[in-house]
């Protein structure tokens, strides 16, 4: 069955909506993109809603890093330290919003959301 990110089928009474129509090409959800830290950058092009496009990123070794001045730079990644939302994520070294990274700098927090920007950013820590 495929996932689809619509309305719930339950009202909050516990009873359930009956739709009058099927699931919509357009409402199904995509993959997880699973951004590892790797040996190179790998991305990929999606088709959007409108034919528009959006990169995923399905590993990288760099991260763009902004420190308290606001200056930016480019580093180096080493690994995944903790991440509030799957402690599982951690031991797999996948990137999401909210991780806490390992930089040549020091520890960063990402802002980006690499699976649907396709560019890893931090600030760090």
């Amino acid at each position: 069955m495929a996932r689809s990110q619509v309305k719930s089928q339950r009202k909050p009474s516990g009873g359930r909506y009956h739709t009058s129509r099927s699931k919509k090409k357009y409402e199904l959800s995509g993959y997880p993109a699973n951004a590892k830290i790797d040996t190179e950058n790998k991305s990929r092009v999606k088709r959007t809603i409108g034919g528009n496009i959006k990169r995923i990123l399905l590993s990288t070794n760099s991260i763009n890093v902004t420190d308290a001045k606001g200056k930016t730079q480019k580093t180096e990644l080493v690994n995944v330290v903790e991440n509030p939302a799957n402690p599982n994520l951690v031991r797999r070294n996948i990137l999401t919003k909210g991780a806490v990274v390992e930089t040549k700098l020091g520890r960063a927090k990402v802002t980006s959301r690499p699976g649907q920007d396709g560019m890893a950013n931090a600030v760090l820590v």
